[in-house]
């Protein structure tokens, strides 16, 4: 029987800390999250940094060095290190923890994007730090850079690592991009396609919206990939089942979706990685265990990381 694996994106740069007091910002509050969502049943866990003090996206490896031992100490969870980090940041400093700790996984764009967050002004109106406002509001003129050059840059220097990459697309050009690189011979199958859905700037979260990315997948890579969804926000849940339906894999966590229902946050990354599980499981699905995940993606196995 097919193994769904489940992707748990742990904190990150699309929130703001203050938003909501579960979402883990300190070295300490990460490990502690990652280790709980993989002993609910997340075969990946995808990391971001903070700044512990100020709360602001950081891609220092000395803050990623205070939280990735733990984890690989406390789990054998896959390890799945982001190189978007925020779109303020410049490329090499987006690559750096990347570079450093030579990860499993490592996340990665397929565009150049409009990437708007100012709608969460409309439900959010008290802030911890005097960067957060400023910076939401601001998004209404922001663009998340990835360029071709730029994706081939982070693909090339990644290569001699091993690391192998789960491939964000935001929309359907982002698909095409991805094919393009496969065909460069800079991506080898099978690629791990995480379709994102919500992003004000990227596709929507119709059912249609879905069945199209999966449509295109098909037909541009065949039985050469492996599919999952990332739905933001409140539609989280409800496109992770879509996907499971539809024979792909998911991913929840608090860096995509705060919520546990409607006005609840959820009050931790674990929550909704066992919420998901349950559905799977009422679904008669098997849930992917890490080494499981890690033949699924052809990954280099937790030995080869550098930390």
């Amino acid at each position: 029987m097919k193994k769904v694996i489940i992707t748990c994106a742990v904190t990150g740069a699309i929130h703001t800390p203050s938003m909501s007091p579960y979402l883990p910002v300190t070295p300490q509050e990460i490990a502690d999250a990652a280790i709980g969502a993989a002993e609910a049943g997340a075969a990946i866990v995808h990391l971001h940094a903070r700044d512990p003090v100020n709360g602001r996206p950081t891609q220092s490896p000395d803050v990623y060095a205070q939280f990735l031992p733990r984890i690989k100490a406390q789990s054998d969870v896959v390890v799945n290190l982001t190189t978007g980090g925020s779109p303020v940041m410049s490329l090499a400093d987006r690559l750096e923890p990347a570079l450093r700790f030579a990860p499993e996984l490592a996340s990665l764009n397929m565009g150049s994007m409009n990437f708007g967050l100012f709608e969460m002004l409309g439900r959010f109106k008290e802030f911890r730090h005097d960067w957060e406002q400023p910076y939401l509001a601001n998004s209404d003129d922001l663009i998340f850079k990835n360029t071709f050059r730029d994706i081939a840059y982070v693909l090339e220097s990644c290569a001699a690592h091993g690391t192998r990459f789960e491939i964000e697309c935001y929309d359907v050009g982002h698909l095409y991009t991805a094919a393009h690189f496969l065909d460069r011979g800079l991506l080898s199958g099978p690629i791990f396609i995480q379709t994102v859905f919500g992003i004000r700037g990227g596709i929507g979260v119709h059912p249609d919206d879905v069945m199209h990315m999966k449509r295109t997948a098909d037909r541009l890579f065949g039985a050469d990939y492996v599919w999952s969804v990332l739905g933001v926000g409140r539609s989280q849940m409800p496109l992770a089942s879509m996907s499971a339906a539809m024979g792909g894999n998911v991913r929840v966590g608090l860096e995509d979706s705060l919520w546990d229902g409607p006005g609840t946050l959820a009050a931790s990354n674990a929550l909704q990685v066992t919420r998901i599980r349950q559905l799977l499981e009422s679904l008669s699905l098997d849930i992917a265990t890490p080494d499981e995940a890690r033949q699924l993606l052809y990954l280099k196995g937790a030995n080869a990381v550098a930390f």
